[in-house]
């Protein structure tokens, strides 16, 4: 069943070269990469070092940012190159680039966001001018009730360096659970600071639920995914394409934590376990 309530009983045709097929609609890009499948399966390992989980991390952001890259605005352009004063009109580029005069906002939730958020921002630096991109940092964390239940989201300490009204919103938040936070961050964004363009949520690993919940939150929302999550789904449904039998898919547990997911992302890349 989707968000709306459609139902879908036949997955949707890959809408890109590098993307596995799913029935959860064309908002929604899960990437068939050996490479990140690779690098994610380390990152979940039991025994990985601090640098090399840092480093992995910062290779899955690099791959999800280039995957995602065409959500942002382009333009044609024919620019000339070092070889155009020896070959005139041959050694001019002429193409499609990222829009130098559109706006770019990431956004590091904080602290399992800080690394990704950082990659991010540093290579869309590389590419664009200093005043089209920022970089807000949400302190987010998550609320749990007396059985340890994720109850909500604490946004207090934030710091968001102004509005992103017609800007594309990256959210490069690594572990899309329940989608709560990325939620209560688009609330706080257009409630305080101004509607984003669009909305590219990047997380590394989504759960079914997360799809869900960020699909409902705001319509102009895209996501792309390195690996989906839904390991506490029935034999008979984990037989079958991602999003057939999504009413029935389960990637959480009772906690609200993913499975068979990564652990504590945030504690594992800040070396900070309380």
């Amino acid at each position: 069943m989707t968000p709306g309530g459609e139902q879908q009983t036949a997955p949707e045709r890959a809408v890109a070269a590098g993307e596995i097929a799913h029935a959860y609609g064309p908002r929604v890009h899960l990437l068939d990469n050996l490479l990140l499948r690779s690098a994610l399966a380390r990152v979940s390992s039991p025994d990985p070092r601090l640098t090399e989980v840092i480093g992995l991390v910062r290779c899955a952001y690099e791959h999800l940012l280039a995957a995602a890259a065409g959500e942002l605005a382009s333009i044609e352009v024919a620019l000339e190159t070092r070889m155009a004063p020896a070959h005139h009109r041959e050694g001019v580029f002429r193409g499609t680039i990222l829009d130098p005069s559109a706006p770019v906002v990431v956004c590091d939730v904080i602290r399992a966001g800080l690394v990704p958020a950082q990659v991010c921002f540093e290579r869309l630096l590389s590419v664009l001018p200093d005043e089209g991109v920022r970089l807000d940092h949400l302190n987010m964390s998550r609320v749990s009730d007396a059985q340890g239940r994720v109850s909500g989201v604490d946004l207090s300490g934030s710091k968001v360096g102004g509005s992103v009204e017609d800007a594309v919103l990256l959210i490069p938040d690594p572990m899309g659970a329940t989608g709560s936070t990325v939620v209560r961050a688009l609330e706080h964004y257009v409630n305080e600071h101004g509607t984003p363009r669009k909305v590219v949520c990047l997380p590394m690993i989504a759960t079914p639920e997360f799809l869900r919940c960020v699909l409902d939150a705001f319509d102009e929302l895209v996501v792309y995914t390195a690996r989906l999550d839904r390991g506490l789904s029935p034999p008979d449904v984990l037989a079958m394409p991602p999003g057939a039998e999504w009413e029935r898919e389960c990637g959480l547990n009772e906690q609200g934590y993913i499975v068979p997911g990564a652990g504590g992302i945030g504690e594992l890349l800040n070396n900070a376990w309380c």
